[in-house]
């Protein structure tokens, strides 16, 4: 389907990466392919993110502590993204490298299959966000996260839960709620600060004793060692000419998600019958 639809796309064809395709859209063909194309549109569309992308570009980052992955995965088997969106200040650089971190922290946890299969959990803990950076983003670049990550990216995020929040999350989360869909707008969890509340969601044998868990001290720089230690592979992965170059993609691909167009689908219907043929 990928060469029929865009034969000049330079994409990965082995099985482990596109099976991180069917796995997200739960092996729909036409889902697995809009969600490709999106992944590489996504680079053409925010070249501030995806230029020239690699861990050592966002040192300053996990310096400062953004985000980690707790050692534990939950007991279904999902590995848990920490982020502290207080630790970052915009006077410390742009907000975009935040989102050049994540990006790359995805990258690397989507790679083993029960990754792919299980999905992930995000906790957020929103201590010391204040109105400087629940403005910064806007809704232009929310718009544009929220985008990626929903439509864009071979991972299923299971459930993100908010403690810490302060009053102007509200508005931090109205920015963001007109571009979540209903199923992922109910996966997000309100703790405050009440942490039984956390832990019903999210056991403490995998949380630290930061978030009253039994798992020790949260730990910032194992993750970042691992990240740092991926350089090569992300300089193979992400620092190569632009993969959509030469391919012309109408502006309804970009981010379509699960919406396709009735052309697209009699165009890959002859190709499902003859794979199932095939099978």
């Amino acid at each position: 389907m990928i060469l029929y639809s865009s034969p000049n796309l330079r994409t990965r064809l082995d099985d482990a990466f596109l099976l991180r395709f069917l796995r997200a859209r739960k092996f729909d063909y036409d889902r697995a392919l809009q969600l490709l194309l999106n992944y590489h549109a996504g680079r053409k569309a925010w070249p501030e993110v995806f230029q020239d992308l690699k861990p050592s570009t966002v040192k300053h980052v996990l310096d400062l502590g953004f985000l980690t992955v707790l050692p534990q995965p939950d007991p279904s088997g999902r590995y848990i993204l920490c982020l502290r969106p207080g630790k970052w200040k915009p006077n410390d650089y742009p907000f975009v490298d935040n989102v050049r971190a994540i990006y790359l922290t995805l990258e690397k946890l989507i790679q083993p299959e029960e990754t792919q299969v299980n999905g992930i959990v995000i906790l957020a803990d929103y201590s010391g966000v204040g109105m400087s950076q629940a403005s910064n983003p806007g809704p232009f670049l929310a718009k544009k996260v929220v985008s990626i990550l929903q439509d864009g990216f071979p991972i299923r995020i299971k459930a993100v839960n908010i403690i810490n929040e302060p009053r102007i999350f509200k508005g931090i989360f109205a920015i963001i709620k007109p571009f979540l869909k209903e199923k992922m707008a109910e996966r997000y969890v309100l703790h405050g600060s009440d942490l039984r509340s956390l832990h019903r969601n999210i056991p403490r044998s995998v949380l630290p004793e930061e978030y009253g868990g039994t798992a020790g001290q949260l730990d910032m720089c194992a993750w970042s060692r691992l990240l740092l230690d991926s350089e090569e592979e992300f300089i193979v992965e992400f620092c190569q000419p632009d993969p959509l170059e030469g391919v012309v993609l109408p502006d309804s691909m970009l981010f379509e998600g699960d919406q396709a167009s009735g052309q697209d689908e009699d165009t890959f219907r002859g190709l499902r019958s003859q794979l199932y043929y095939c099978y």
